[in-house]
């Protein structure tokens, strides 16, 4: 019997929930049984697996938690981003928050962290802005990190290879300066230009992790739509562990669907969807 004859058994879901929520602190819940067995359903193929059941086998024999892990990981990240999404963080960033802190910068690079890149929107949406910026700014250098759990969308963002559609939230200007066409003329697809794509350090991060391993703080993180899939008390712990790596001073960007109310952490709110660190503690 084929994988799609049949539902996954409870137990299963069970396992699986349980070895996600541990390894990557997601929290699915009893509703999202339909989801994963559909984002399995693609590993049953590669793997030429025929039930559920054989996949659970796998997975949780040696070979298995090795090997299978990190597409387990994968396929249950979901990946949901576009260009200068919410963009009145992009303006606040360089309208407001960059003329702020610019004592600061002297002799050194502005540091923004993209929390949560997914397949590189983000990060390339602020290398677009703070190039522009720099631009009419002589002196102003930046730096930018992108972090996922993912593999398989940070190679996506590390490539910068993107379709017509998802690039069209570009103003035609920008488009047309930091992307470029293919040598085909039927292509629909787009790349980021090299000028741009040398200025993210593309990086794999589990929040679940001791340690992020970030040598310098910095001074900006966006954190968007990323703790949504995590329960309350994990998105408090990630929470304060990306506090941490934050200036006094610096700014934490987050999803407007996400509230850090009621939470123990050294922030406080200066707009929607945007918070400030207050002290130095960490």
């Amino acid at each position: 019997m084929g994988a799609h004859d049949e539902s996954m058994s409870g137990r299963d879901y069970a396992r699986l929930s349980e070895l996600i929520y541990a390894q990557a602190g997601i929290h699915l819940g009893t509703e999202r049984k339909t989801m994963l067995e559909v984002r399995i359903k693609r590993r049953l193929k590669i793997l030429d697996l025929h039930s559920y059941s054989e996949y659970c086998d796998y997975l949780f024999g040696h070979i298995g938690l090795k090997d299978e892990l990190i597409h387990l990981i994968d396929v249950v990240t979901t990946n949901k981003t576009d260009f200068f999404r919410e963009p009145g963080h992009f303006d606040y960033l360089t309208g407001k928050m960059l003329p702020d802190l610019a004592e600061r910068f002297a002799g050194r690079h502005f540091v923004i962290w993209s929390a949560g890149c997914s397949t590189g929107e983000e990060p390339y949406t602020m290398a677009i802005v703070l190039s522009e910026y720099a631009a009419a700014h002589p002196g102003f250098r930046f730096r930018i990190l992108a972090s996922d759990i993912s593999n398989l969308v940070l190679a996506k963002a590390e490539l910068g290879v993107y379709t017509n559609e998802v690039v069209a939230p570009v103003a035609p200007l920008l488009r047309q300066k930091y992307f470029m066409r293919s040598r085909d003329r039927g292509s629909n697809q787009l790349r980021v230009a090299p000028e741009l794509r040398k200025l993210i350090e593309f990086r794999r991060l589990n929040f679940m992790d001791a340690d992020y391993g970030l040598s310098d703080k910095v001074d900006a993180i966006f954190c968007r739509n990323v703790i949504i899939y995590f329960d309350r008390p994990t998105q408090e712990r990630i929470l304060q562990k990306l506090s941490s790596y934050l200036l006094p001073g610096g700014f934490m960007f987050v999803g407007h669907a996400e509230t850090l109310h009621d939470m123990n952490l050294p922030l406080e709110p200066v707009a929607p969807a945007l918070y400030r660190r207050v002290d130095g503690r960490g």
